[in-house]
Order: structure tokens, then C-alpha cells, then sequence
């Protein structure tokens, strides 16, 4: 049985693949005018608002929104700091905070791969984190982007889990980068994406349409940000989006 559903999932996952592929050229050119034309640039984020609807409407995927605080307010720009379970977890997060725009910060691997290259070069921000010197200069392209008015997607774990949704320690870079900017922090977790899309490479992974669920934190205002240092905003953070994932097993 646990085969079949393996094959099944991996059928699924085949499509969405085809769906991603064939909707990203698409929207490729007009991306990429808008990329070059600076003054244009932020009608790229209109635009994979659009994408990412498209691709959820395709893919059959919902998007449960939980503020576990009533009072909650982010202020534009800010840190957006999330878990990272599934691929899932970077197109769906247009469509579901498409209010405030954002570039994301990633692993600078991303640049292998020909399509995504210069999309993701000219529009986010790529981090070399094995070159000091790149790395920080990058942190710098961050405080300029957010001057601009662009809030920042960080995944702080720097990668997906082995064993997901159970978090790995986080690394400082976006708490270093929020009290640099003196912009505040969103904590969210994605509670189930790992079990809608899990990593093509696991054949037997789930991956199935469904109701994504995310969880949005109380903002950690930019006083905060100030008065708090850099490890104290990464337990901070790393408490909240863990308060409503899974246990880690005890060995």
C-alpha cells in the first residue's frame, strides 16, 4: 500500500513540476522586463502574485491564514522569518501575504540552475555563505533593498530538514540583518507543506492537493528589535514558529 501511494505521490509531484515549468515561462518575460527596468521593478511582485494564484488554482492547493494574535500588525518593511519544510512554502507565500512586497534571501546554490538563474540573481538576493565577504555583502544588498521599501523572506534554518517539520537550529544572519536595518521581525510557520509536497527526490514522500495551513505569529515590533540581541531574537523566534509543530520524538 505504502508503494502505491509513494507512486501516486510522485505522480503528483511530476505534475505540479510541469505546472511550475510551464507557468514560469510564461510569466519569464514579463519578469524579466521588468527585472532590467529598474523603476519597473516592483511590478515583479504584482506579477508572481498572479503566478502563484495560478499555480495554487492549478495545483488545487487552499491556504488556511491563522493570526494567533488578535492584535497583530506587522509593519512594512520587515524580516519575514519562516520555517522551510517544502518547495511549497516559496510560491505560496506571494499569494498569502500579498499585501506587503518582498524579495527573499536564498542559498546561492539556486544559481545552478539555468532557468532560475537570472530570476532569481537580478529580482532576490543570493547568499554565498562558504565567502565571508560575499556573505556580507549581501547582508548589505538587504539593508538596501529594505531602505527601499522591500521587506525581507528569510528561511533561518538555511535549508530544508532532513527530518521534516521538526526545525534545525536557526542561523543569526536575519536577526543580524533586522536590529542593522531596525526593522521588526514576522515569525510564521507552515504547519503541513512537507506533507503536501515533500522533496521530489523522496519517491515515497507524500504529495497531495490540500489545505496548506499557516501560522502567523505576534510581530516582534522594531523596539524590540533594538533592545534585544541577536540570540536572544533567534530563541525568540524560534520558540514562536516551533510553539505549533510536531514534538521531536524522544530517541
Amino acid at each position: 500500500m505504502r508503494l502505491i501511494i509513494g507512486i501516486v505521490s510522485y505522480c503528483w509531484k511530476f505534475y505540479i513540476g510541469i505546472v511550475f515549468i510551464t507557468t514560469l515561462l510564461l510569466f519569464y518575460p514579463f519578469l524579466v522586463f521588468f527585472i532590467y527596468t529598474s523603476s519597473l521593478k516592483h511590478h515583479t511582485f504584482k506579477i508572481n502574485i498572479i503566478w502563484s494564484r495560478i499555480v495554487r488554482i492549478l495545483c488545487f492547493y487552499a491556504v488556511e491564514l491563522e493570526d494567533v494574535s488578535s492584535s497583530n500588525k506587522a509593519i512594512a518593511p520587515y524580516i519575514l522569518c519562516a520555517n522551510h519544510t517544502s518547495y511549497l512554502d516559496i510560491f505560496l507565500l506571494y499569494s498569502t501575504f500579498p499585501e506587503n512586497k518582498f524579495l527573499f534571501m536564498g542559498k546561492s546554490e539556486i544559481l545552478s540552475y539555468p532557468l532560475l538563474k537570472s530570476f532569481f540573481k537580478n529580482l532576490n538576493i543570493p547568499v554565498f555563505r562558504r565567502d565571508r565577504l560575499k556573505a556580507a555583502k549581501s547582508l548589505i544588498q538587504a539593508r538596501n533593498e529594505i531602505a527601499k521599501g522591500w521587506s525581507i523572506v528569510i528561511f533561518p534554518e538555511g535549508g530544508i530538514p532532513y527530518k521534516t517539520p521538526y526545525l534545525m537550529e536557526f542561523k543569526d544572519g536575519a536577526f543580524k540583518l533586522a536590529k542593522s536595518a531596525k526593522v521588526g521581525i514576522l515569525p510564521i510557520t507552515f504547519k503541513n507543506n512537507y506533507h503536501l509536497f515533500s522533496d521530489p527526490e523522496d519517491f515515497l514522500g507524500w504529495a497531495h492537493p490540500g489545505l496548506a495551513k499557516v501560522v502567523v505569529h505576534p510581530f516582534i515590533y522594531n523596539e524590540q528589535v533594538e533592545n534585544t540581541d541577536e540570540k536572544e531574537l533567534n530563541k525568540m523566534t524560534f520558540t514562536a514558529i516551533n510553539s505549533v509543530l510536531p514534538s521531536l520524538p524522544t530517541p
